[in-house]
């Protein structure tokens, strides 16, 4: 799976786009990875989706095709057997190998919360929700390392968000960021 944080801002914000980005993926992926146990590909700025709000803050997860290599026999001569059932010649085959595709590829955009909120204190924040709710086993940091991202996964995943990118809507179930009021 593939990550890469967007940032939908003008020209003008541009640096502080890729600074969040930055700081949400980590970019020193050191030994194992940044994120521990995810052995994926970072792209540190990308377009956003087209109907993004203006301001906003966007991840982009890539979960890649898992394919398979089917090997098969294949007839290429028939047995050949004569009227009272004896076999003259058996049956010629040949192994064919193909790849199939399992699963497709999939892309999906979510927002995240921008560079801004992301300090430690928030992150700390994270960290204590997160252990409130059992998600997380380890020390109040204030810093989304290997651990906190592994345990944003988990949590994300019973959500159907397979990510160790904080996402917004993740943010206000935990109760760290306020859910907007309608009409407002």
């Amino acid at each position: 799976m593939a990550l890469s944080l967007i940032v939908r801002s003008r020209p003008a914000l541009l640096a502080a786009g890729i600074a969040s980005c930055f700081a949400l993926t980590g970019c020193d992926t050191g030994p194992g990875g940044a994120r521990g146990e995810d052995s994926k590909h970072q792209t540190l700025y990308a377009e956003a989706p087209d109907d993004a709000p203006p301001g906003t803050c966007w991840a982009k997860d890539v979960t890649p095709a898992v394919i398979e290599t089917v090997t098969e026999k294949v007839l290429v001569q028939p047995a050949e057997i004569r009227e009272d059932g004896t076999v003259v010649s058996e049956p010629v085959f040949k192994l064919q190998t193909r790849q199939a595709i399992v699963r497709e590829r999939k892309e999906l955009f979510f927002e995240i919360p921008c560079k801004e909120v992301l300090t430690p204190e928030f992150i700390a924040s994270v960290q204590r929700a997160l252990k409130a709710r059992g998600a997380y086993d380890g020390s109040i940091s204030g810093e989304m390392d290997p651990r906190t991202r592994r345990a944003l996964r988990r949590f994300q995943a019973a959500d159907g968000l397979n990510s160790s990118i904080l996402s917004l809507q993740t943010a206000r179930k935990l109760g760290l960021i306020a859910v907007p009021r309608d009409g407002y």
